[in-house]
């Protein structure tokens, strides 16, 4: 059965002083099946890694499945959001990473304002990343849908229904994954 993965790309590309990072999502049977197409995502990035993955399942109170086939007919959607924010004198902008299920943009940007990161990020000068003057100023916010790796749209559909009262939450992978130790780690 299919599973999306959401991976954490990190990489010291050739010319750059810090290491820069990037979400991708894709879908496959199991992590290492995604792999191949997620270091295309970054091409000519040098030597890339991992710094988070997921298997997604349960976003919100919402259940994620992959089918194949015809468009399932979904009331709600996935969005990803990458939020920014600062802190008083520290030289750096802060992001949050989220995806959330909601009926359209509008409502996962109003999801996101309620997060912790929203609410405690920011200050007068430098504000959080979303802004009710402007409606969506955030640093990103895309449909899960329409940044899916080029080579699954229209193979592969993203169902987001209610999710049952006893589906477990999902495991986020942590750490340093470095590519050449793949079958150590993405064992599922």
């Amino acid at each position: 059965m299919p599973n999306l993965y959401m991976l954490l790309i990190g990489c010291s590309p050739p010319g750059r002083n810090i290491e820069q990072h990037d979400v991708y999502f894709g879908i496959g049977e199991n992590l290492r099946d995604v792999i191949p197409y997620a270091v295309d995502f970054w091409p000519g990035g040098g030597k890339i890694h991992f710094d988070a993955w997921r298997k997604v399942h349960k976003v919100n109170e919402f259940e994620v499945t992959v089918i194949t086939g015809s468009q399932p007919q979904n009331t709600y959607q996935l969005f990803f959001l990458n939020l920014g924010g600062y802190k008083p004198d520290e030289f750096e902008e802060f992001h949050y990473k989220m995806i959330v299920a909601a009926k359209d943009k509008s409502e996962a940007i109003r999801i996101a304002k309620q997060t912790a990161f929203y609410k405690h990020t920011g200050f007068k000068g430098a504000p959080s990343h979303i802004d009710d003057k402007y409606g969506i100023d955030v640093d990103d916010v895309y449909a899960v849908s329409d940044i899916l790796d080029p080579h699954m749209k229209g193979q592969y559909f993203i169902s987001v229904q209610p999710a049952p009262i006893n589906l477990y939450e999902d495991e986020i992978h942590l750490g340093y994954f470095r590519i050449d130790k793949v079958n150590q780690w993405a064992a599922e």
